[in-house]
């Protein structure tokens, strides 16, 4: 006679115990007192935003280089976005355009992009500027998720930053997901206040929140995906390397982390000034199967749903320049050297650097 066993089940969809495992894990792994899940990384911007108390008229700095997500965010919680200039050699703002800006703007807050898989070689600078000013400065770190400046990892120090847990991130979930970090325990609490439909009770309401809650699995997944994410960013590293060995001698352009910065991996950054010879690269990459990206094609000041809303820019037009120039090779977790020479053939057989082997 079969013998069944009983099990008490519990049911977790938004919330609960993997949710609340993940943010502990966030909280450790990131050196950081508070880590606050939410739908998406977008989301996770206009929390940061509301929550440091960003509204209706108020000037915020955006990288005129960054996700549309990183302006958009500034637009939907009312406030005016101020564009500012890239840094073409790690594609953080131009600090200079950025203390201009505090200067002549007047803003309240500031957003900055931490793009490629680092920071801009100025952090440190920029975080005492923005406290030296009273601006409050946001960090957006959705394709920073296992960098590291100074040996510590870039979000720790930050006042509030955020990440995005959408699957093709470094820490990628099976689907949305972002989440916010601070130190500040008033303001961790505010953030999740308001992903919650500002709720201060199951039926009480302090704020007028919104509905941007991790489910449970999502939380699920990035919690298994936590238990690998060591050995898959060592992978992106070797990877890393292996490109700077070899790219140069194609006479091929790599940006590179600045000094201080132990990358991710989260992608290759060439760059190719030449229009004609970055379309003929391109065009060969495709006919050969080889993936490629180009992050970001353009500058958030020339795409036309900004227009109605951009109040100001600062600096010049490297942001442009390197938006026409950037050109992403393949680099994903496990990428086998003989996908990696083939692509450096390939760009070798274009720009006229040879075959590696």
């Amino acid at each position: 006679m079969e013998k069944f066993h009983t099990m008490t089940l519990g049911a977790q969809f938004i919330g609960g115990a993997e949710v609340a495992t993940l943010e502990n894990r966030l909280q450790a792994e990131l050196q950081v007192a508070h880590a606050v899940s939410c739908a998406n990384g977008t989301d996770a911007l206009q929390l940061a935003l509301r929550a440091v108390g960003v509204g209706e008229g108020d000037v915020v700095l955006v990288p005129n280089v960054t996700f549309w997500a990183t302006f958009e965010a500034v637009v939907n919680v009312g406030a005016k976005p101020v564009t500012v200039d890239a840094d073409l050699s790690d594609g953080g703002v131009c600090f200079d355009a950025f203390a201009q800006a505090i200067r002549e703007s007047r803003p309240k807050a500031a957003l900055v992009a931490h793009l490629y898989g680092w920071g801009t070689a100025r952090l440190l600078e920029l975080r005492a500027l923005c406290r030296d000013q009273g601006v409050v400065l946001v960090e957006d770190g959705a394709q920073s998720f296992g960098a590291r400046y100074q040996g510590e990892p870039i979000y720790k120090g930050a006042y509030i930053s955020t990440t995005s847990f959408y699957p093709a991130k470094v820490l990628g979930a099976a689907g949305d997901g972002g989440a916010v970090f601070t130190d500040d325990a008033e303001l961790a609490d505010k953030v999740r206040r308001l992903g919650n439909h500002g709720r201060t009770a199951h039926y009480g309401y302090g704020d007028v929140g919104w509905n941007s809650r991790l489910d449970s699995l999502q939380a699920a997944f990035l919690n298994l995906a936590l238990d690998h994410i060591d050995a898959r960013i060592a992978s992106r590293r070797e990877a890393v390397a292996f490109y700077q060995k070899h790219l140069p001698a194609t006479g091929i352009q790599l940006m590179n982390a600045p000094a201080g910065y132990e990358e991710n991996g989260y992608c290759n950054v060439c760059l190719v000034p030449d229009a004609a010879l970055k379309a003929s690269l391109e065009a060969r990459l495709k006919a050969e199967g080889i993936g490629f990206g180009n992050i970001y094609p353009s500058v958030m000041s020339s795409q036309p749903g900004a227009a109605a809303y951009i109040k100001g820019h600062f600096g010049g037009q490297i942001g442009e320049q390197l938006c026409a120039s950037v050109l992403n090779l393949p680099l994903f977790p496990y990428m086998t050297e003989a996908e990696q020479l083939r692509v450096v053939d390939v760009v070798g057989s274009v720009l006229g650097g040879g075959n590696v082997r």
